[in-house]
């Protein structure tokens, strides 16, 4: 087969990442125009989904002018033909990237002019086009170990890695402490950026069954006693997709199956610094616990930078020398100015502004869908809806896509073949309230809407 296209590392459901890769091939030139694809079958078969979803997919690329039908022949990509631009009908708004709201209280861009110039006054700024040491100096570890107190109570720059970004810290784990062929257990539902992860190293994901409160202590043991995982991954504050958040109870009892099993744990953590008063599982059992937490919904994605406390020293070694192996490092500037918004108290500022902005747009929402059942966090950055009967997720979302907004489907955080019939919401990714608020209120409409028929493929 000449075309399978790369889709693990995009958002949304899974016919328009396909429809995204396609129009991205063609117009890099990996596709030539007048090239066959590969058949509905084969394609469903090469990246191991169902048939339905790849016949989407090319319906949406023939709808788009980025392919062509031959009767008796197949489907080609468009000759002489510039594909059509992938936007949004109008108005045209993404609510599928699960992003923090950037208001303007936080004065995010006045943030980093003023720690450009601290920087450059304070050291020769072509040294931070060098290369540094992976996982961050002594000094910019202890820095970051001593803002995380409070969260991680005792933590120091020995147990600390600065890596880019969450993702890169798990791919990272996933190769230090797995093979290829074992399994890991983590929640029914999961983070996308996990599974793309997991499935580059060859590790298997064994779904446990949730509750409200985030993964079911009962069906972890069951698990325990059936397969023999050694590795688990959780995210137990405003768990992504389903907004669950750990009660310091449960939390207690899953720390103690963990160690009763002998179990690792990796705790992805990248909603901690937008609550308080709930510490990290890892912190009940920091022995057999990896703890990641990220600055990319508190602050900003674009500045990679994750925090990740480990076991012990050794342990931090190793895994210096694997990130070492995959990305080499952090970017030096960008870990100068976030140690540097640690010590001068920015970095709270920042995170303070985008929490309350994340808590008006949860209030936005509870006033626009009221009355409409679904789960969220009143800091959080989505909600996760329940769709009503009659309306299947994909469908949903395909209704939605005509009408302007894009969302996530339960299919790209599920672990099983039966995912949720239920769909995620970004508030923080619309620019503005008054953008949130049209997306809502699209969002509202459809959801009263009783126009089954348009679901009919």
């Amino acid at each position: 087969m000449d075309w399978t296209p790369t889709i693990a590392d995009r958002q949304g459901p899974l016919y328009q990442r396909i429809v995204s890769a396609l129009a991205d091939d063609v117009a890099a030139g990996r596709l030539r125009h007048g090239q066959a694809l590969p058949t509905h079958r084969a394609l469903a078969e090469a990246l191991g989904i169902d048939l339905t979803t790849v016949t989407r997919a090319y319906t949406e690329a023939r709808r788009q002018g980025l392919t062509e039908a031959r009767v008796g022949r197949g489907t080609f990509v468009k000759a002489g033909m510039t594909p059509a631009p992938r936007t949004l009908a109008l108005p045209g708004i993404d609510l599928s990237m699960n992003l923090p709201p950037q208001p303007q209280d936080a004065e995010l861009s006045g943030h980093l002019a003023k720690a450009f110039a601290d920087v450059r006054a304070a050291s020769n700024l072509e040294a931070f086009l060098n290369y540094h040491e992976s996982g961050g100096t002594a000094g910019e570890r202890h820095q970051a170990a001593d803002w995380l107190q409070f969260l991680v109570p005792g933590v120091t720059g020995d147990r600390l890695i600065i890596s880019p970004g969450t993702q890169s810290a798990l791919l990272c784990l996933l190769l230090a402490l797995t093979k290829p062929g074992d399994s890991i257990f983590t929640e029914a539902l999961t983070y996308p950026g996990l599974k793309a992860a997991a499935a580059v190293v060859g590790v298997n994901l064994i779904g446990i069954e949730m509750d409200a409160e985030g993964i079911d202590p009962k069906a972890l043991e069951r698990a325990c006693h059936r397969h023999k995982a050694k590795v688990i991954y959780l995210m137990p504050t405003m768990h992504n997709p389903t907004t669950a958040t750990m009660t310091p109870q449960r939390r207690a009892r899953i720390a103690q199956i963990i160690r009763k099993h002998a179990l690792t744990l990796i705790e992805d953590d990248p909603y901690a610094f937008l609550t308080s008063g709930i510490k990290p599982v890892s912190t009940l059992i920091p022995e057999r616990a990896y703890l990641a937490a990220s600055l990319a919904k508190c602050i900003a994605p674009g500045l990679r930078v994750s925090l990740l406390v480990v076991p012990e020293a050794a342990a931090s070694a190793r895994l210096t020398s694997i990130l070492r192996a995959t990305v080499q490092m952090s970017v030096p500037l960008i870990v100068a100015i976030m140690t540097r918004w640690m010590r001068d108290g920015s970095a709270n500022a920042i995170i303070a502004a985008v929490s309350a902005e994340a808590a008006a747009r949860q209030t936005l929402a509870r006033d626009v869908l009221a009355g409409q059942a679904y789960s969220a966090h009143p800091n959080g950055h989505h909600i996760w809806l329940p769709l009503p009967e009659g309306w299947s997720s994909l469908r949903f979302a395909a209704h939605l896509q005509k009408r302007g907004l894009a969302v996530v489907t339960g299919e790209a955080f599920a672990t099983t073949e039966a995912p949720p019939n239920c769909i995620r919401i970004a508030l923080g990714a619309a620019r503005s309230r008054p953008l949130l608020l049209k997306a809502l209120e699209i969002l509202r409409d459809a959801l009263r809407s009783q126009a089954y028929e348009e679901q009919v493929v």
